[in-house]
């Protein structure tokens, strides 16, 4: 008995030596590449979901990347572009081809542009979780230098207090757990051969049996504008109605703290040697929305003094109801004419 006890021990022994061993010549512990308990919620990400739209049900597999992007596995020394922000870049809610990244590699195929941009958008970032962004993941890419980085921003810095937005756990896009016991856990999983096969492997050939998300922008677009007119204010209008000096004073300590992430980030884009472009956008009242208003108009004017290249969507876009399913979000509809407005502009700046 005592035999097969010591049998037992030396055999248990071994196998944790060998694991060991195993995990420290092939697993990730001393890779400074590394993610660590970083990007957890936004890597090898498949969800299924339901769309109904214009009558139709489109079902698609919302997939983020083995490095975090949306879409397919690519390396990031093959990545060209990339557009960041918070959920109105994502659009995990609707197929890839219906999304403002899909709409723009679409126009570059019909140019005959050799280039792809990739979706890093993450639901929730304002411009600090960008910044975030270049400090924990981009890093972390090997041989990661895009040509072009595209900033579609402002919704989220408007929505949330400047004091908040200070605190990067707060406002990152859930880069990395709040929890430190998670962010741990995260850490260990994330160095861990075995545990990275195993999620490589799922990630390739599982099909989740969990029931579709579900979307109905029909429904959504009627609910959201029940018992009440629509109402889209203009930008030339805005000018009309508002007293644009007073406003930026109101809102002076929003815009001082905006501006400063605009700059950092444009310097964070140069590091990479990619060129930023800036994009401003709007919901679905338009410049009505006096704070994102106030951040538009401010952004603009600090582009033509920095000589940033930027795009003023919001001078531009003449919405509809249907633009919005939810008065933030786009709809397919909205999503192609946002890029029939920007797409000139940015092919100039891409060219």
């Amino acid at each position: 008995m005592i035999k097969i006890l010591k049998l037992t021990l030396y055999n248990l022994l071994f196998f944790l030596v060998t694991i060991i061993i195993i995990e420290l010549t092939f697993g990730y512990w001393f890779d400074k590449n590394n993610l660590g308990p970083y990007m957890r919620e936004h890597r090898m990400k498949k969800v299924e979901y339901s769309l109904q739209y214009k009558g139709q049900t489109f079902d698609h597999t919302y997939k983020r990347n083995y490095h975090g992007f949306r879409g397919e596995e690519i390396n990031p020394k093959n990545i060209q572009a990339i557009i960041i922000g918070g959920s109105t870049t994502d659009e995990r809610y609707k197929p890839e081809e219906q999304t403002i990244t899909g709409f723009l590699n679409k126009k570059l195929l019909q140019k005959n542009i050799n280039l792809k941009i990739i979706n890093a958008g993450i639901e929730g970032q304002s411009t600090l979780g960008h910044i975030f962004n270049f400090k924990v993941w981009f890093p972390k890419l090997k041989e990661f230098k895009p040509k072009y980085i595209i900033f579609y921003i402002g919704i989220n810095d408007f929505l949330t207090p400047v004091d908040q937005l200070t605190e990067y756990q707060s406002h990152d896009g859930h880069i990395v757990n709040p929890h430190l016991n998670e962010q741990i856990k995260d850490n260990i999983k994330s160095r861990s051969i075995f545990y990275d096969l195993l999620r490589k492997t799922k990630h390739k050939y599982y099909t989740s049996d969990k029931p579709k998300v579900i979307y109905d922008f029909d429904h959504s677009v009627e609910k959201f504008h029940e018992d009440k007119k629509y109402k889209f204010l203009k930008y030339d209008n805005a000018l009309k109605i508002y007293d644009i000096k007073e406003l930026m004073k109101e809102n002076q300590k929003k815009i001082n703290y905006y501006l400063k992430n605009i700059d950092i980030l444009y310097n964070e884009a140069i590091k990479l040697e990619a060129t930023p472009i800036f994009i401003n956008q709007l919901d679905h009242e338009g410049n009505y929305n006096k704070k994102l208003l106030s951040l538009n108009y401010a952004l603009i004017n600090h582009c033509k003094k920095k000589n940033y290249k930027c795009i003023d969507l919001a001078r531009k876009l003449e919405g509809q109801k249907d633009y919005w399913w939810d008065g933030t979000h786009t709809t397919a509809k909205g999503s192609e004419v946002i890029v029939d407005l920007i797409f000139p502009e940015l092919y100039s700046y891409m060219r």
